[in-house]
């Protein structure tokens, strides 16, 4: 995007009062995003574009979402084995509790 069009699409924003976010923010936030995934960490290289970045994102989002659900399961499934008043329970629930 040209200097002046983002200057004029800045305009915009404040004179409308939208909270919409600005583009320096979305690239502030692409590149934070970048720094924290594994998979472009990994890259080693600054030209990866921002759709792939957030494409990654989301993927990076429903695997951590699979693996709480599997360490849930496996939870749930670990304390149905072990006796409720048993120090390995207690321990368990102390962590839950956190």
């Amino acid at each position: 995007m040209s200097g002046s069009r983002r200057s004029s699409s800045r305009s915009r924003q404040q004179s409308s009062g939208s909270s919409s976010i600005s583009d320096d923010q979305i690239i502030e936030l692409v590149s934070k995003l970048r720094q924290v995934l594994p998979e472009i960490r990994e890259r080693r290289s600054d030209k990866v574009s921002a759709s792939k970045v957030l494409q990654e994102t989301c993927n990076h989002i429903r695997r951590l979402n699979r693996e709480v659900d599997d360490l849930s399961e496996r939870l749930s499934q670990l304390l149905t084995t072990i006796d409720a008043d048993s120090a390995e329970a207690a321990i368990i629930r102390s962590l839950i509790t956190q």
